[in-house]
């Protein structure tokens, strides 16, 4: 069995006692970190590779960046998302981990959506969505997984009402979505968790985290070759309880190795 993880770290500096104590603890073979906010050569490497993990990074200073850790050798494939040249935000990576193809991505948030920061995101996901469909063409099992910043329905929030002028829940954003899933992805989380209150993220204002006021925006999307691999999935809700927590907590699948 193959254990995939993406979890958005809110700076992998701030947060490296965690994720090691989790990695250490869990054991995952396949971690995707998202909003590492440090540049390469500043990454925490000795501390995690220690624990048994190859790492490649796309970071930039103090905003976005992106990693990948594998207890096996990672080839690196991209370190931007193709489409757009001029973009030099830290938000992809991609790579071949053994049979798996695999991207760690953090898409934009997208508010205030009278702001340019709306179709910025708008067109990030358009790109996405093209390159996902490439991705199916090579006809492997491919994991884009990631802090997706886009819940999916009204049942992946507490409170649609709450957040109607959010970019995370307008129609704009949403169409996107499913137009990855038409293309022919599965949402893994959903295919194993159909039921309300699933939630991978918690505000810090307000209480959200004991008052379960979260809202469900890390996603780990699936070709149909790693569909056919899927033997569960879940939320890991025990880092984000922890003192000095990140706000997102580790969403996880299993695939059968025999592909």
């Amino acid at each position: 069995m193959t254990v995939i993880a993406t979890w958005n770290v809110n700076s992998v500096k701030a947060r490296l006692a965690i994720l090691c104590d989790w990695l250490a603890e869990k054991q995952p073979d396949i971690v995707c970190l998202q909003e590492t906010k440090t540049i390469d050569e500043s990454f925490p490497r000795l501390e995690i590779e220690d624990l048994g993990y190859n790492i490649e990074t796309c970071g930039q200073k103090s905003y976005n960046g992106v990693a990948l850790l594998a207890k096996q050798p990672i080839a690196l494939e991209q370190t931007r998302l193709p489409g757009d040249e001029s973009d030099t935000q830290a938000r992809y990576i991609e790579a071949l981990i053994g049979p798996l193809r695999i991207a760690s991505l953090y898409l934009p948030n997208g508010n205030p959506i009278t702001s340019e920061k709306f179709p910025y995101k708008l067109g990030w996901m358009d790109r996405l969505n093209s390159h996902a469909a490439h991705l199916l063409s090579l006809e492997e099992p491919t994991i884009l997984a990631g802090d997706y910043n886009i819940c999916p329905t009204n049942a992946d929030v507490y409170d649609p009402a709450a957040f109607a002028e959010d970019a995370l829940c307008q129609s704009e954003s949403r169409n996107r979505f499913r137009t990855l899933c038409h293309l022919g992805y599965s949402d893994a989380l959903r295919l194993h968790n159909p039921g309300p209150q699933l939630y991978s993220y918690w505000d810090y204002q307000g209480g959200a985290w004991p008052k379960d006021h979260g809202v469900r925006i890390d996603h780990l999307m699936l070709s149909p070759q790693a569909t056919d691999l899927l033997v569960s999935a879940k939320v890991d809700r025990d880092p984000r309880g922890k003192p000095k927590a990140s706000d997102h907590t580790p969403v996880m699948i299993t695939l059968r190795d025999n592909l």
